[in-house]
């Protein structure tokens, strides 16, 4: 009885050994994979706040994407990508995200300044820009900041002020502690996505995972992609942090001054409820216009067509 009994535990630990084993290899090959996806396709200039990586892609008139949270310009070349048969994709990596430093003061009237040196780096007097999420507040401030620069704006799903929105309840312990240090880890990421990707999706994403999972395959493909190049997130975790803290109470712009022509599109179910700043944005905005849709979540899922179209008829019309 014994020997089976230290036979049993042997066999359990040998088999622990072989599936922590299984799993570091999984993470090994996936993290591998995630840098050298973005191994390579990017340049680096100086601005005044320091380094600021940048990538470009498609061909035709200019237009500066800038990626939400959790992205870099990778993320804003998936994005743009069907602007890309018409226009050209200027996407940066905003303070903190992989290749660009993370400056003592990185606010959104800062990043909006480097983008104007991204223009004058590539020797362009003006451009429109879009911005999504997080990225549209930085997007905002440069066309408030730099009006003779910006030639138009789209605010996508815009994570802004939205007057009578109530307080966000402030994170507990547990859950700052996981803000903190669980952003940090490429490992624990990559483990809450291999076992919990509805969980992942609903929370980072801000969309209902049965809209994920009843989507076409190409959608369903786009969505778990926008989650998984957030890898390798040790490297976007400084942008990541300080995303969360300018868009956890952001504060209200001038947007009356913005004289460019500005187009706000957001869902209704949204989790992040970027609806009603979009509302805000389209009825402050002199001249601006609003694209809402009942369904889709913060990633438009299902809708991807439809929603460039519309940013594309935008951008024509400038």
């Amino acid at each position: 009885m014994r020997r089976r009994r230290f036979l049993g535990l042997g066999l359990a630990g040998a088999g622990a050994l072989i599936v922590g084993g299984l799993t570091w290899r999984s993470f090994s090959d996936a993290i591998s994979n995630a840098k050298a996806r973005v191994l390579g396709r990017s340049d680096v200039f100086q601005s005044r706040f320091g380094d600021m990586e940048y990538a470009e892609a498609g061909e035709g008139p200019p237009v500066l994407m800038i990626h939400g949270t959790g992205g870099g310009f990778d993320q804003g070349l998936d994005f743009a990508e069907p602007l890309t048969a018409r226009w050209r994709v200027i996407a940066p990596s905003r303070f903190g995200y992989l290749r660009s430093t993370f400056p003592n003061e990185p606010s959104s009237e800062n990043q909006a300044d480097a983008f104007a040196d991204l223009l004058d780096r590539l020797a362009i007097d003006r451009a429109p820009i879009i911005g999504g999420s997080a990225g549209a507040l930085s997007a905002m401030q440069f066309a408030i900041r730099h009006p003779d620069r910006c030639s138009g704006l789209v605010a996508m799903v815009p994570a802004a002020y939205a007057p009578g929105r109530p307080p966000v309840d402030p994170p507990n312990a547990l859950a700052q502690a996981i803000i903190e240090h669980g952003l940090r880890s490429d490992f624990l990421f990559w483990l809450g996505m291999t076992l919990n990707e509805d969980a992942m999706i609903g929370a980072l994403l801000a969309t209902d995972p049965a809209l994920v999972k009843a989507a076409e395959p190409g959608e369903r493909k786009r969505v778990q992609s926008i989650l998984r190049n957030i890898l390798p997130v040790s490297e976007r975790a400084q942008g990541l942090l300080s995303d969360a803290r300018l868009a956890y109470i952001p504060a209200p712009m001038p947007l009356e001054t913005i004289r460019a022509p500005t187009l706000a599109l957001s869902l209704e179910d949204d989790r992040f409820e970027t609806l009603a700043a979009a509302r805000h944005i389209a009825a402050t905005v002199p001249g601006g216009k609003l694209a809402s849709y009942p369904s889709g979540g913060h990633v438009w899922v299902g809708r991807n067509v439809e929603v460039f179209a519309e940013v594309d008829r935008f951008l024509s019309g400038l």
